[in-house]
């Protein structure tokens, strides 16, 4: 029988799973999606919350990225006017900059009433058991007919273009989108793992998490390739953190890699025996890894996206106007290309550009000083965002944003306190 308790960890992952992959309700509105509502959650409940204490507490190491949004978003709204654009995708930034901001409160203060508590092993766990979850979820809609009418019936995500096109998804999992969220989870997993005092001691936590990751790294990158990219970062840096690589080992780092290459082994195991006797899933497997496969089977790593990258979608500025303020226009698939790099760039030049960017390395810095057991698994996430705008225009403010929740609902903890969070 599931208890009270049971139930209100299932109710939080729900909220998590809401504001981390977000979703449309087919019988309501298009601005009433579950990211929106998180959003609005979050405003009320920091209303709320100001009104108890009188006072409107502000996070004071958020400030530098308010200003860094507003700034851009100041830019964004020049490029629109001196080009005539009604395109304001980019430049209405700080909206989407505040719904995740609000977002993260709700959803990491769910966290701090029903755990007592909200640290960066908490939002780990959560947002693991949510990769996981989706990953199951995908595999239902992808097996059992009935079950995906019924998510079709009442979710809202597109599922009529994905099944054109053959791809698994969750409910707000799907493409790059969730690629990108699945390599946040798998990054943020190698880290919670390697430095958490109290994971590593938990048996059950450890495994709980290890399976986690490896099935988002199956799964996920069939849901999206992109999660390949997650999966690496994280992988080498277990390896090269986690124990695996020391002359002398200590005991619970014997424990860890004792479970960690055992969950691989058993992993490559079931994967093989359902390569060999699953034609379906040998398919899925091919296409989810198949510029691995690729790799071992001419000798060269392609895929059939990356080709199309390279040979189409490197479209760039063609006067000095557009590469220093930009065209102002980005919507609608204007200059048919998806990589960041150009549609970032075609949008406000490399002014909007180099400022956008100065956001994702501020708050690099600033997180780097407050939990600084994590500085490692922060410059990895700093990577990923300029990674992945080879391939996609998205960013990954939302992990950003649950940090700032975490320090704010934290308001009277030092720096040392802060990290003493996660070794309790």
């Amino acid at each position: 029988m599931i208890g009270v308790k049971n139930i209100s960890y299932i109710i939080t992952g729900l909220i998590v799973s809401m504001y981390f992959f977000p979703f449309g309700f087919t019988f309501l509105p298009e601005i009433t999606n579950s990211k929106n509502l998180c959003g609005f959650m979050g405003v009320i409940l920091a209303l709320f919350d100001g009104l108890k204490v009188r006072e409107i507490r502000v996070n004071k190491i958020m400030l530098g990225a308010i200003f860094i949004v507003i700034i851009y978003s100041i830019i964004g709204y020049i490029s629109i006017d001196i080009n005539n654009s009604f395109d304001k995708s980019y430049a209405n930034y700080f909206v989407s900059f505040s719904i995740w901001t609000f977002g993260a409160y709700f959803a990491c203060s769910v966290i701090n009433k029903v755990h007592g508590v909200v640290n960066i092993r908490l939002v780990g766990i959560y947002l693991a058991a949510v990769g996981l979850s989706q990953c199951i979820l995908a595999l239902l809609n992808n097996t059992f007919p009935f079950f995906k009418v019924l998510v079709d019936t009442y979710i809202e995500q597109g599922s009529g273009f994905l099944d054109g096109i053959g791809r698994w998804y969750g409910i707000g999992a799907a493409l790059d989108p969730a690629g990108v969220r699945f390599c946040l989870i798998l990054i943020l997993i190698a880290g919670i793992v390697v430095h958490d005092k109290i994971v590593r001691e938990s048996k059950k936590t450890l495994i709980f998490l290890l399976i986690s990751f490896f099935t988002i790294i199956l799964i996920g990158n069939i849901i999206s390739r992109t999660t390949s990219v997650g999966a690496i970062l994280a992988l080498l840096y277990i390896i090269v953190n986690g124990g695996l690589l020391r002359t002398i080992i200590p005991y619970e780092a014997i424990k860890f890699n004792f479970i960690f290459t055992g969950l691989i082994l058993l992993t490559v195991l079931i994967a093989i025996y359902l390569f060999q006797t699953d034609q379906e899933f040998n398919e899925n497997i091919r296409y989810g890894f198949e510029g691995f496969f690729n790799w071992a089977e001419t000798g060269e790593w392609y895929t059939d996206s990356t080709d199309k990258l390279n040979r189409e979608m490197w479209v760039w500025p063609d006067n000095s106007k557009a590469w220093i303020i930009g065209t102002g226009y980005f919507d609608n698939w204007i200059y048919g290309t998806d990589i960041g790099y150009c549609r970032l760039i075609l949008y406000n030049g490399l002014v909007g550009f180099s400022i956008f960017s100065l956001l994702f390395v501020y708050n690099f810095v600033v997180f780097s000083y407050t939990f600084p057991a994590y500085n490692k698994i922060f410059f990895l996430l700093l990577c990923l965002t300029f990674i992945i705008w080879i391939k996609v225009s998205t960013d990954i403010y939302q992990i950003w944003a649950m940090l700032f929740a975490i320090t704010f609902l934290n308001p009277n903890k030092n720096e040392t306190n802060n990290y003493a969070l996660e070794r309790k």
